[in-house]
């Protein structure tokens, strides 16, 4: 067992150097060779921990990203075959990921095959006919967006209970590159007075790149992520990812059937209250039920994170802004959030700390609404901090209200 791991421990910290040697410029095929001669065979997990390694000597989950396709590259050239996928039962959360990521691949082939007819327009043509072909071949591409979605709020909350934070935050900066890159190639090619020679300019400058990101993602997810998951989840962590899945929706395909969830028990966190039991405020009593109807009918969305930063609880209300799992309760709030809006994250948290702030504002525009996102330090009668709330509405319906109603009028029918 001991040379099992001081041969587990050696490859780890040689993959570390070798990567180490990538960033600091050194020519690949260099790398390639010397990988060759000292690792005869890397498991997904060993990958995970030299990352993990990087970011605990120094590095930021930004810069492990900016060599992640590099060293992916590499590793995926020297590393001995990868081993049979492990059997799981049709519609376990595993396999509906590899189902979608087969998907994947047919809607890219789908696009390269539109693409090919690009290559021969006349550079002075308006190709409308071709343009718009390969909008609708990539239309499909974009639903990756929920199969990164339930990746990085289900997957990655519960990897981060088994003490795995660095491969998540270097996974969810590299989906949202691949996010930007199939946004930015969208956008192109919307543009309706493009030539042919700005047509081929966009489907190899933009497309192209943007549709290889999302193949080298299917290929660290096939070959790192879900093996890793694979060996550390329980059963009961997989049900847990199954039963709230549909929250987020799927990629292309649909679940298989055959897979049945353990029964899930009561979480750790969780303090089970009695259904008649009064919790007493200076304002009144509420007991459990009424509590759980009111927060689910809130016009809003609350999420209280608490003061050692791990999210505590969120309201389920029945038309949520965000999608919250839960299995983000416990984790810590750093995670739940992309690493590009991190330093804002933690920026509030810190202010609210130190009390030279209590409120932090933002709205924005997104997907046709217009969001209002408040966060408020949480304090006690002695000022001491207790958590952050953050609140969230959509307020577009809201914003265009005018004149008057005085008069009682019910927007929807009785029972609907």
């Amino acid at each position: 067992m001991s040379e099992l791991i001081n041969n587990q421990e050696m490859r780890i910290k040689t993959l570390k150097e070798v990567i180490l040697h990538l960033h600091r410029g050194e020519a690949p095929e260099a790398v390639r060779g010397q990988l060759k001669n000292l690792i005869a065979d890397v498991e997904p997990m060993e990958i995970a921990a030299m990352e993990q390694q990087l970011m605990a000597d120094g590095l930021t989950a930004e810069q492990v990203r900016s060599m992640c396709d590099l060293h992916a590259s590499v590793l995926q050239d020297v590393l001995s075959e990868p081993k049979a996928p492990k059997d799981v039962a049709p519609g376990h959360p595993v396999d509906t990921f590899r189902r979608e990521n087969r998907a994947l691949d047919q809607a890219i082939a789908a696009v390269r095959a539109v693409a090919e007819s690009v290559a021969s327009l006349p550079d002075d043509g308006t190709p409308t006919a071709l343009r718009l072909a390969l909008l609708e071949t990539v239309n499909p591409v974009l639903d990756v967006e929920k199969h990164y979605r339930r990746k990085e709020h289900l997957v990655f909350s519960i990897l981060e209970r088994h003490g795995n934070t660095g491969p998540s935050k270097v996974m969810w900066a590299k989906d949202d590159e691949v996010r930007g890159q199939l946004k930015d190639a969208l956008g192109a090619l919307r543009e309706e007075s493009l030539c042919g020679a700005e047509l081929k300019l966009v489907a190899g400058t933009l497309l192209e790149p943007a549709l290889a990101a999302v193949e080298s993602m299917i290929y660290k997810e096939e070959h790192i992520l879900l093996p890793m998951a694979l060996a550390l989840f329980t059963e009961e962590e997989w049900g847990e990812i199954f039963t709230q899945s549909a929250d987020y929706g799927w990629c292309l395909v649909a679940p298989a059937e055959g897979y049945r969830p353990p029964v899930a028990e009561l979480p750790a966190h969780a303090i089970e209250l009695p259904a008649a039991e009064a919790v007493r405020f200076p304002s009144g009593n509420l007991s459990f039920q009424q509590l759980l109807g009111i927060f689910n009918h809130l016009p809003v969305d609350l999420t209280f994170v608490d003061a050692e930063d791990r999210v505590g609880f969120f309201s389920e209300g029945p038309e949520r802004v965000f999608e919250r799992s839960r299995a983000i309760i416990g984790r810590n709030v750093a995670n739940c959030h992309p690493p590009k809006s991190l330093a804002t994250v933690e920026r509030i948290l810190s202010d609210f700390k130190a009390g030279r702030q209590s409120v932090a504002e933002f709205w924005l525009q997104l997907g046709g609404k217009f969001l209002h996102i408040r966060y408020f330090a949480v304090r006690d009668a002695d000022g001491a901090y207790l958590g952050t709330l953050e609140v969230t509405q959509d307020l577009t319906r809201l914003r265009a209200l005018e004149g008057d109603r005085r008069l009682l009028q019910y927007d929807t029918e009785a029972g609907a």
